[in-house]
């Protein structure tokens, strides 16, 4: 009860504050960030325990402390480096968190999978080199941090095309999501303005998170 009761607050929360941000009250929006992901992680929490239990709520946790530190990111270029940081150790854990539910039982049309590595490889070097010329000293870092989102996508591939439904629906649609909400963010500070960026941004990121918890406590669900 407490799970399902933390999961619609998120989602009321999460709708409250992107309609903050249409409003435009960037800076009740602000304050209001922090507190969006505590809902996801204490729903986590309260969840029966599962073996990729730990990996969920550490991915998360990781996730909320960049939010935080991405809150400063306009005072000082540190702050959105080590944000980018934090999100990147996220990211790896959802990679290692992904490959601890693949178990390779029931491998489904091998030409979905390759279709989806071409897919991923011509995004990676597609978004490199539209933002290469304006990276500047943040080349190798938003390099290594494309790669390993890139990668995060391809072990939800694959663990769609191996785990039963809708939890691999709900986690490949999130981890999309998840890389929707990072490259808007990424050509709106390195290439040029989005409109509605913010808001962009933020209701792909909620959603991709929301997603990928609902996805694996689908899969993990007791029968």
């Amino acid at each position: 009860m407490k799970k399902e009761l933390l999961l619609k607050s998120y989602i009321g929360i999460s709708a409250a504050y992107l309609l903050i941000i249409l409003l435009g009250q960037e800076q009740i929006a602000w304050f209001l960030k922090p507190f969006l992901l505590p809902f996801l992680l204490l729903a986590v929490y309260f969840s029966g325990n599962f073996p990729s239990k730990k990996f969920l709520l550490i991915a998360l946790a990781f996730s909320w402390i960049g939010d935080i530190i991405l809150l400063f990111a306009d005072q000082h270029e540190l702050f959105f480096i080590v944000g980018l940081i934090a999100f990147l150790i996220s990211h790896i854990v959802y990679i290692l968190l992904f490959n601890k539910q693949l178990k390779y039982k029931n491998r489904k049309n091998k030409a979905i999978f390759w279709i989806g590595v071409t897919c991923i490889i011509v995004y990676l070097f597609t978004m490199i080199s539209i933002l290469l010329p304006s990276l500047g000293d943040l080349t190798i870092p938003v390099f290594v941090y494309a790669l390993v989102i890139s990668t995060m996508l391809l072990f939800a591939l694959k663990g769609f095309l191996n785990w039963e439904e809708p939890g691999n629906w709900y986690i490949l649609i999130g981890a999309i999501a998840f890389i929707s909400s990072d490259s808007i963010l990424a050509f709106n500070k390195f290439y040029a303005p989005i409109v509605l960026s913010s808001f962009l941004i933020m209701i792909t990121y909620l959603i991709a998170q929301y997603l990928i918890v609902v996805g694996i406590l689908k899969l993990n669900k007791k029968k």
